[in-house]
């Protein structure tokens, strides 16, 4: 995520963003889902802006249109401004979090303010922000199969954070992130030596902004030549070789000299950039509605239980999602919400019959479907019942869902997990189930996990590795990055065994990151 650059004050334990009098819209496109209180113009002008965004990395770097299905988008919620942001990520502590976005396999989301406050020469922009955070989902899903160490991935996402979109529709890169002003010129935070380092380890806040400014610097550096394009391409090669950040390193040249290369660059008076034609530029249909009075009633609710819910305050939204979603029993994304609301306050009987309502309004529903299967399983596992028929109950809803979105991975990863729930192997069916899970929702980190566990188990090492790369190198998901840095110490010492008692931690971390 990308960080705020000064400190905001402590914030209410619970505080859900004022949006239920808003008028709000929903925007579909294929690669997002927006929604916004404003009007129905702006959101399609905001997602259209999105899309051009998306078109424009895929055509700078030559990467052919995703194949995934509409699950694969990105759900977005604008809200007013980081005021609201703080509200919902703060939960009682001091936060610099300024936009969030939480890849998961049921469904990624980012949170963005329309407004970022101070937005002038040296202000982080909100289009700055969803831009940084839109391009990590894209090198997750599009640049799956390799790893790619922290200044990677960080300065990556800060190349394409600063474009700049054109009235004429054009997208230029390359622009200089003002807002990292403070330590792009500051080697000594981060020199290079520690900065290539794939595991950089504890960073103080300095230190951590270091990573993403000289990250930027060494990325723009890399970029706007032909010559440099290899040694970054020679360099990746290298990492994903096994070879040492210093060896890796030997692509730039000297590391001593390394700082002082990006210093002359970054010093220049013009920097580079890249700029590609609007005509180029396809952003497809857009689809914009205003929300059903159930769905605009319920907002509220949906804001904390996609940011996600704790033991503490799942209670608090499941009786928030009762109150707002009363008068709409017949509206199934409302009883959707209530449904998934009273599954995280643990109150299973409620859940499953909002399920009920939103599967009589709208009985395809893959949500309701999955809530449906998972409020049983809850019951099942919260009263030790280990019969096997109605735990073939659980699953026939997760194949149902299935049957209606194939291309969804969630019922896939519902249905595995429901055997290890059950404390049984999950047959081949669900084992393959899962990889294709994988492979439709590689930005999952816990998913990647899973997937490597699988892959250890059938001996297919290289596999593995290359699912468990890019979470060792997130320093974003600092749990399952030990987890799989500890995983991949296990492969390199031969210990198959040790390799996967180190996944036990997986299935813990997975129910935590369903609720927060």
């Amino acid at each position: 995520m990308i960080r705020k650059l000064w400190l905001l004050g402590s914030l209410l334990a619970v505080a859900w963003p004022d949006v239920a009098g808003a008028a709000w819209y929903q925007a579909s496109s294929k690669h997002f889902v927006v929604y916004a209180n404003d009007s129905a113009e702006r959101v399609k002008a905001y997602t259209d802006r999105l899309e051009r965004f998306d078109q424009a990395i895929r055509y700078w770097h030559r990467m052919p249109e995703d194949k995934r299905g509409p699950s694969a988008r990105v759900t977005i919620f604008v809200l007013s401004d980081i005021g609201e942001i703080q509200k919902i990520y703060g939960r009682g502590s001091t936060s610099n979090v300024a936009g969030f976005y939480d890849p998961r396999a049921s469904g990624s989301v980012a949170f963005t303010p329309r407004n970022a406050g101070n937005e002038g020469d040296y202000g982080l922009s909100a289009q700055a922000i969803l831009f940084h955070e839109y391009t990590h989902h894209f090198m997750l899903t599009n640049m799956s199969d390799a790893a790619f160490p922290p200044w990677f991935t960080e300065g990556y996402a800060e190349l394409h954070a600063t474009a700049i979109i054109k009235p004429d529709g054009s997208v230029q890169f390359g622009a200089v992130p003002r807002y990292r002003q403070w330590t792009v010129a500051s080697p000594m935070l981060l020199p290079a030596a520690k900065l290539l380092e794939p595991y950089p380890g504890k960073l103080d806040d300095d230190s951590r902004d270091a990573l993403y400014s000289r990250g930027w610097l060494l990325m723009h550096y890399l970029t706007f030549d032909a010559d440099r394009r290899k040694q970054l391409a020679a360099y990746i090669i290298a990492i994903n070789s096994g070879k040492s950040a210093q060896e890796a390193g030997e692509a730039f040249g000297k590391l001593s000299e390394l700082d002082g290369k990006m210093n002359a660059w970054g010093s220049r008076k013009a920097m580079p950039f890249n700029e590609i034609s609007g005509s180029e530029l396809h952003t497809g249909m857009i689809a914009v509605r205003p929300l059903t009075p159930g769905e605009a009633a319920v907002m509220p609710a949906l804001i904390a239980s996609e940011r996600g819910v704790d033991d503490k305050t799942a209670p608090t939204v499941a009786a928030l999602a009762e109150r707002l979603a009363a008068p709409f029993p017949g509206d199934p994304a409302a009883q959707n919400e209530l449904a998934e609301a009273e599954f995280d306050a643990k109150n299973y009987a409620a859940s499953e019959a909002a399920a009920d309502r939103a599967l009589a309004a709208d009985p395809r529903s893959v949500h309701a479907l999955l809530y449906k299967g998972m409020a049983q399983q809850a019951v099942l596992l919260r009263d030790k019942i280990n019969d096997g028929s109605r735990w073939a109950a659980v699953r026939r809803w997760y194949l149902a869902a299935n049957k209606v979105d194939t291309e969804n991975p969630e019922p896939l990863v519902q249905f595995y997990d429901s055997f290890v729930e059950q404390k049984e192997k999950p047959t081949t069916n669900a084992a393959n189930g899962l990889l294709y899970a994988y492979a439709l929702a590689p930005y999952d980190p816990l998913l990647r996990l899973r997937a490597a566990s699988v892959l250890i188990g059938r001996d297919q090492e290289k596999a593995a590795r290359i699912a468990l790369y890019p979470v060792a190198y997130n320093i974003e998901e600092s749990g399952p990055a030990e987890i799989a840095q500890k995983v991949l110490k296990a492969l390199d010492a031969g210990d198959k065994t040790a390799a996967l008692k180190a996944f036990e931690p997986t299935e813990k971390k997975a129910e935590d990151k369903k609720k927060a």
